[in-house]
């Protein structure tokens, strides 16, 4: 097979999967403190309408970013307010923040900017550059797998770096550290984290911001990365299949990571073979192609929502005993 074709494809793979990972990872931090997060959709997909505005508006690559991570901790906080601190029905509130967040961008975008929904493109100061370009130059010039290496591993930019980097971070967070142990008990054993002297709903606060943070960042991703301007439901159900790759991953970083990159794999292939033939099958179908992903997620979540051992109190509002 051509270095040239292995060496884009990875890459493509790489870069279409970065909403995926830090959404899963986003989820991972939530559920493993013991929260459903089934709002990630509405999360990114309201991040990066907040990315697009306000990208628009300052022309600010740093004004735009926090703009995201103001929106994704707030509609984390929301997401706590209401199942942390008065024990609301957790799938109920996380179905309602991606309607809102579907309707709500658009009512926006047509309020603001009269395109239907969508947003002008974001100023090129807004968009993120290739990194290790000169790098990737040298390494081409290594026989046989430089090129493909080239064009696989470098002249990303920085999000694609910084989600690798996220998941080790998020793993040595929750395996290595004092709080991860913590947080990992609030989603097992909630009561005896509690009769230990350590704050449940504390823990999962801090949990939901994290994940927020996380949200934004993939939300944001879509816009400074991918395409230039927000279009209505653009997430196209990404925090959905980044919820599919958590469970395959057995809510662990790293597992969800290996899902997503699958997945990303899948709709990378998809975006490749769209009018290719194949022997004695003829044309492929556009729309089938397009559909392999999302099938895939249904897949997953059928073969092994089951089999994966969810945390014991995932789900389950915390009550103090008296």
């Amino acid at each position: 097979m051509d270095e040239v074709f292995i060496g884009t494809l990875v890459a493509s793979t790489l870069r279409v999967s970065v909403p995926l990972i830090l959404c899963a990872l986003a989820g991972v931090l939530s559920e493993r403190s013991g929260v459903i997060d089934l709002g990630l959709e509405g999360k990114m997909l309201l991040t990066a309408f907040a990315t697009a505005a306000v990208g628009v508006a300052s022309g600010s690559l740093a004004l735009a970013l926090l703009a995201a991570l103001g929106v994704g901790v707030a509609l984390s906080m929301l997401h706590g307010y209401a199942c942390v601190s008065h024990g609301g029905d957790q799938v109920v509130l996380g179905v309602a923040i991606t309607m809102i967040a579907g309707g709500l961008s658009v009512v926006l975008g047509i309020a603001w900017f009269a395109q239907g929904g969508q947003t002008p493109p974001v100023p090129e100061a807004v968009r993120l550059g290739r990194w290790f370009v000169g790098a990737g130059e040298g390494v081409a010039q290594l026989p046989l797998v430089g090129k493909a290496l080239s064009l696989a591993l470098f002249g990303h930019n920085l999000m694609v770096y910084g989600a690798l980097a996220a998941v080790a971070g998020v793993w040595w967070l929750l395996y290595r550290t004092r709080f991860g142990l913590r947080l990992r008990a609030t989603g097992e054993n909630p009561t005896m984290v509690d009769a230990a002297g350590v704050g449940v709903k504390a823990l999962r606060y801090q949990a939901l911001a994290l994940n927020g943070v996380l949200s934004a960042l993939a939300g944001a991703y879509l816009v400074v990365a991918q395409n230039p301007s927000f279009i209505p439901n653009m997430t196209a159900g990404r925090g959905f299949m980044a919820l599919a790759a958590m469970i395959f991953g057995k809510w662990h970083p790293v597992g969800a990571l290996w899902a997503c990159l699958l997945f990303g794999f899948l709709d990378a292939v998809s975006i490749r073979m769209q009018g290719a033939e194949l022997p004695l099958v003829g044309a492929v179908p556009v729309q089938f192609i397009q559909a392999l992903p999302y099938v895939l997620t249904v897949v997953l979540l059928a073969g092994f929502i089951g089999r994966s051992v969810a945390p014991a109190a995932l789900g389950r509002p915390y009550v103090k005993e008296r």
